[in-house]
């Protein structure tokens, strides 16, 4: 006696039944999927992009809102800071590394960020096609950046006005590719990157030339953040707060503003969490429900197998059988579902600089295959010992 074939027989014979418990299961583990995938995927772009940076020293406002703007670039930036006075902050002895950030534009929603070579040392760019920027209107983008937007180097284009709006075009100007990043895994994958001089030069068209190639000419001059590296551990105390008290700046650590908004997004995906255990429980309990009342309408078949031969410990496997069968196809195709939700969610995100994926794997998800496989044993457990409570004569003479 084939074990598999009969148990597949039996759950065939209620199709509408056995389909309702598989879908039901599978509604709980790809719930659970999207929020393993997404929570993974948030947490490691929010350490990549942030690793190697202590610190950034911007305008005045919400901490939380400087960080976005400055390391993750998914919100506007709190101001601008003058430039005299940020070259100052940097020149301190505290201060190992200082890469400064000007921000205002963009170019099909993939921001233009205007920077020196100390932001290719800071992320350890490296290219795969071309060479840096160097001068004026010349610009560096990301892989992400060359496959949306289908850029090559020598390419030309024009920047717009804002962080993601394209209507307001600077005409007067047009970048030029000079090369292409290689694939980081990080948030430079779609940035532009291109000297402050070039973001000048977009917001004063009618400056003399001379005058806005000169980078060393900072009075009157803004730019938007500086990221910064710490010389000691001594500094990651002192620095901020010098920071703070003594200028009209604001000092951030990506590391605690980081962790606070992962908080936050915590809390909305543990209620999830909750949510989708809740769906996995009640299909526990229909799945018992269905096997339960189907070992009374089986009573007879399984009393009949028994006078053939039939062992009570095989047909205690046949029943425990038909309950895995039912809860690990749902957490299979629970898995494939929410993979296949989240890449059609990414697909129409706004933001390309947090975008997730769907193809993408965490060991979390082998979980689901085990809890898929102790739903089915819990379910199954009750009905499969009531096997061993059919009395073979009773239940024969009933049915005659």
């Amino acid at each position: 006696m084939n074990i598999l074939r009969l148990s597949t027989k039996n759950l065939l014979r209620n199709k509408l039944t056995t389909f309702l418990n598989i879908i039901l299961v599978a509604f709980g583990v790809a719930i659970l999927t999207i929020l393993f995938l997404a929570s993974t995927q948030i947490g490691d772009k929010l350490e990549q992009n942030a690793k190697d940076i202590d610190l950034v020293v911007g305008a005045k406002g919400s901490p939380l809102q400087l960080i976005l703007s400055s390391i993750y670039h998914i919100d506007f930036p709190t101001g601008n800071i003058p430039l005299k006075d940020a070259t100052e902050l940097m020149q301190n002895p505290m201060v190992k590394r200082a890469v400064p950030l000007a921000l205002g534009d963009n170019f099909q929603g993939h921001r233009i960020v205007g920077t020196d070579s100390g932001f290719v040392s800071l992320y350890g760019l490296k290219l795969v096609a071309g060479k840096f920027w160097s001068r004026d209107l010349e610009a560096t983008i990301g892989s992400g950046v060359a496959a949306e937007a289908h850029l090559k180097v020598g390419d030309k284009f024009f920047g717009a006005h804002g962080l993601s709006d394209a209507s307001d075009e600077h005409k007067h100007h047009a970048y030029t590719v000079t090369g292409i990043l290689q694939a980081q895994g990080n948030i430079t994958d779609n940035l532009i990157l291109t000297n402050i001089g070039s973001v000048y030069k977009m917001h004063e068209p009618d400056h003399d030339e001379h005058e806005a190639q000169k980078e060393a000419e900072i009075s009157n001059k803004e730019i938007t953040s500086i990221l910064i590296q710490y010389r000691s551990p001594m500094s990651v105390v002192i620095f901020p707060r010098m920071v703070n008290q003594s200028t009209n700046m604001q000092a951030a650590s990506p590391a605690m503003e980081s962790a606070r908004l992962f908080s936050l997004i915590g809390v909305g995906i543990e209620t999830l969490k909750w949510f989708a255990l809740l769906i996995m429980a009640i299909s526990a309990l229909s799945v018992f429900i269905s096997l339960y009342n189907a070992m009374k309408e089986k009573k007879y078949d399984l009393a009949v197998m028994r006078s053939l031969g039939a062992s009570k410990a095989k047909l205690f496997f046949l029943v425990m059988l038909e309950g895995l069968l039912i809860t690990v196809s749902g957490a299979i195709l629970g898995l494939f579902i929410g993979h296949l939700a989240l890449h059609m969610i990414a697909h129409y995100q706004e933001s390309s600089q947090a975008r997730l994926t769907g193809l993408y794997f965490v060991t979390d998800e082998l979980y689901l295959i085990i809890a898929g496989l102790v739903i089915g044993v819990v379910a199954s457990i009750l009905p499969a010992i009531q096997i061993y409570r059919v009395d073979i004569a009773q239940t024969l003479s009933k049915e005659k």
